[in-house]
């Protein structure tokens, strides 16, 4: 569709920007709305990057006070028919023959602007038919369907204040990965749930026979498939004679036992020979702290990593675990594990989405505070090359690892206002410019803007609704408060009926 004619400034056409007149029937344009115009390049793209409303009867300040003492000037004067509006547009490339390119001259004054055309408008941003649908490109009614490698490959990043929608965005992206067919290409999914937000998709009538979903305090690993090299990052503090000492004791266990727990293990301790008693007991104290966090076993195992199928979901609900530390433990494991057999290919490629993922790879932490820090900047650095991705969605990226960060290739914002993690957001992810940036803290709820390798160029995103069954731990915050007064109305009851 038409709206308006490129004109001339003293800026402008370049081969940078542009500025273009609406057409008067054609002045409902938007700010973000992608934009083409025939050159003889080729189509020309870009995106009006600003609007702005003239009219030269109300130019001069002095003039239009004086009017306006007498009388309203709309009634003196033909205001209307000298409204116009002008849109600013910053050029993207041009297409030509099938291909992008950069736009090496300007477009001639006069040329005709149009609302891009959604299906070149696909192909120039980079859409496939086959692709996640995530929503709507804003201002367009073109279908968000970015490609799920460009996306996931080289890992992703979700960033975001505290309600700001991240787990509704993530909720929507697990669903496509779900629905996608064989033909297609499926990868399974495996999430860090942290307060039970993902629970409804094991109670969805669709989605529930692809989810398996294991509760935070029935994690379960034996203890023969845990090194003592995971035991020494688990534990950072134990001194070289104490590390020779576990390394000792669990090389013994495993030529002799095969089959063993912690138990074993500390017997093995008390009965060596290699080490004196002060180290021992360090040592056994040490070991006890991990027994007490209940998840390592003699056979049981829970969930089996190798049993992860292409197109579905196992959910990892942590929200019964209170204690940081246990979290970063099952982290690390669960993340090794899961590189480990990826890399043998005895499991499917695979997306290890991690809610607040900066209490796992913290930037600034001491070792003890970091034990899943390695393992996550590992996979962020290596994971591409064996079909291993990431995706980690923060409120706080300012405290997420730079390492791990800077590998995610693709950034999807959405509302952040906290000037740090701004700062923090655009150091580390390419293609935010001083539009976009301007943008991320006036986003709504439900508004997403995508940056790097995912999307040719940066996009404004309405994300769609869920097609899943939303349903979290804990209700809302008034029906608990409901629930705790009616709760001591029926206790004060009781008492008095006893007295």
């Amino acid at each position: 569709m038409q709206i308006g004619t490129v004109i001339s400034t003293e800026d402008s056409p370049s081969t940078s920007q542009f500025m273009f007149v609406l057409d008067k029937d054609k002045d409902t344009a938007k700010k973000g709305q992608f934009v083409q115009l025939t050159t003889k390049e080729g189509e020309l793209f870009g995106y009006i990057n600003e609007l702005v409303r003239a009219n030269r009867y109300f130019e001069r300040a002095e003039s239009v006070a004086e009017y306006e003492k007498a009388s309203s000037m709309n009634k003196n004067f033909p205001t209307s028919e000298w409204d116009y509006l002008i849109g600013e547009v910053k050029i993207l490339g041009t297409l030509n023959d099938e291909k992008f390119l950069r736009t090496y001259s300007p477009p001639a004054p006069g040329a005709k602007v149009s609302i891009a055309d959604d299906q070149i408008l696909k192909k120039f941003l980079g859409f496939k038919d086959d692709g996640l649908n995530i929503g709507k490109i804003q201002h367009h009614e073109l279908e968000t369907r970015i490609d799920m490698t460009r996306l996931f490959q080289k890992h992703l990043a979700i960033l975001a204040m505290s309600g700001a929608g991240k787990s509704h965005l993530a909720s929507v992206l697990i669903e496509e990965l779900l629905d996608r067919k064989k033909e297609d290409g499926r990868i399974a999914v495996v999430i860090v749930d942290i307060h039970g937000e993902y629970v409804g998709f094991k109670l969805d009538d669709k989605y529930g026979i692809k989810t398996n979903l294991i509760e935070g305090n029935d994690i379960n690993f034996p203890v023969r498939k845990v090194s003592p090299e995971m035991i020494e990052e688990w534990l950072p503090n134990l001194s070289v004679p104490q590390r020779e000492l576990l390394r000792h004791s669990m090389h013994n266990l495993k030529k002799t036992e095969g089959v063993y727990g912690l138990k074993e293990i500390v017997e093995n301790i008390n009965e060596s020979d290699v080490a004196r008693d002060e180290v021992k007991r360090t040592l056994k104290r040490a070991l006890a702290e991990l027994k007490r966090y209940r998840f390592l076993s003699v056979n049981k195992e829970s969930p089996n990593i190798n049993d992860i199928k292409p197109g579905e979901l196992l959910i990892l609900d942590f929200s019964s675990i209170d204690s940081l530390r246990k979290k970063q433990i099952l982290v690390s494991f669960i993340a090794r594990r899961l590189f480990k057999l990826r890399k043998k290919e005895k499991i499917p490629p695979f997306l290890f989405l991690i809610e607040e993922a900066h209490n796992f790879a913290r930037e600034k932490a001491e070792a003890h505070e970091a034990i899943s820090r390695s393992i996550i900047e590992t996979i962020a650095r290596e994971g591409r090359k064996f079909g291993a991705s990431l995706c980690l969605v923060s409120q706080r990226p300012v405290n997420l690892s730079t390492t791990a960060l800077s590998q995610c290739s693709t950034h999807i914002i959405l509302r952040v206002t906290n000037p740090n993690d701004l700062d923090h957001i655009q150091m580390s992810a390419e293609g935010i410019d001083a539009r976009v940036a301007k943008s991320i803290t006036s986003l709504k709820v439900g508004e997403a803007i995508f940056v790097g390798e995912a999307v040719n160029y940066p996009i404004f995103v309405n994300v769609r609704q869920r097609k899943s069954t939303k349903r979290e731990r804990g209700l809302p915050l008034h029906e608990q408060a409901r629930a705790f007064e009616e709760t001591r109305k029926k206790k004060e009851e009781q008492v008095e009926a006893f007295l």
